[in-house]
């Protein structure tokens, strides 16, 4: 059970571990853009090119939903990056259901860990699997792995290897499950939260400090993108750096470039940007930006 592409990388090393896939629930297909193209899930393409058998509810209470589940029979369901399941369909399996989580629980419970241990400055998180109960989140731990987060890691490129590393961990959680050889653990620890990304969290307030921008930055990018706002358009930072620079200025203040890095006051220290994308324009460069932009110094984002 799964949507996003975090999901994919698990689905393929379960294909390739010795336990059988039986089936691929997914989330339902949607239109997006401009021309409302039908749009499938990255899981739902991946399970159709391992020509996999899917489901694509919209009420996991539908009954017709929760008789094809039980005809599937799974000993196991395996559940990364999807929807809180009701408790008609985590009684169905054998042995319950196991989820893969982007954080060492009970930290960073919630939509949105990887985003929140980046704009948290964090320099370490984890992944976590463990048995879905009632509660989200909350269930018993099966196995924990640190997982280091480097300096130039973005929401992207930290996404890319948890999933990579949460892949492996879960065909080891479910071969020491067929084992007997593992027992859940309670979660232990003080409980930490990771809401769903929503606009207000993703637009910058210049008064915090340049390194609490960058992490906003960073944990927001490539998507949905930290923004702001110059000259009453909305300009996406996806790149940024704390720098150590003479200029001075109010926060939000375009106050120079140095090395092609566009240079930003803050209410503490200097941020600089390096790549952006103005409303209606491509991504680019800082260096891009500044040959297009004319009169920027002393401009102030907004």
């Amino acid at each position: 059970m799964g949507t996003p592409q975090f999901a994919v990388p698990t689905l393929t090393a379960l294909m390739r571990s010795k336990h059988e896939v039986c089936l691929v629930v997914t989330g339902p297909d949607k239109r997006a853009g401009r021309s409302l193209k039908v749009t499938t899930t990255p899981v739902k393409r991946m399970a159709e090119e391992l020509e996999l058998p899917i489901l694509q509810p919209i009420d996991f209470k539908n009954p017709d939903f929760l008789a094809q589940l039980s005809e599937a029979s799974p000993d196991l369901c395996v559940v990364v990056a999807f929807k809180i399941l009701p408790l008609a369909v985590l009684e169905i399996p054998k042995f319950g259901c196991v989820n893969l989580h982007p954080s060492m629980l009970p930290d960073l419970r919630g939509a949105a860990p990887i985003n929140w241990a980046l704009m948290n400055g964090y320099t370490s998180t984890g992944m976590t699997t463990f048995l879905i109960e009632k509660r989200v989140d909350a269930g018993g731990i099966l196995i924990q792995e640190p997982v280091e987060i480097q300096p130039e890691d973005d929401a992207g490129s930290l996404s890319e290897r948890l999933s990579k590393n949460g892949a492996d961990l879960i065909v080891r959680t479910i071969d020491l499950l067929e084992k007997c050889s593992i027992t859940p653990c309670k979660q232990n620890g003080s409980v930490t939260k990771a809401p769903k990304i929503t606009i207000e969290i993703c637009e910058l307030d210049w008064s915090k400090t340049a390194q609490q921008l960058h992490n906003q930055i960073r944990g927001l990018s490539p998507t949905p993108s930290a923004f702001t706002h110059i000259k009453k358009k909305r300009l996406k930072i996806y790149k940024s750096v704390v720098v150590d620079s003479d200029y001075q200025g109010e926060p939000g203040e375009i106050i120079g470039f140095e090395n092609d890095v566009l240079i930003v006051a803050t209410g503490s220290g200097k941020l600089g940007i390096m790549d952006l994308q103005v409303e209606g324009k491509r991504r680019m460069t800082s260096s891009e930006f500044q040959r297009g932009a004319h009169n920027i110094i002393g401009t102030k984002f907004a």
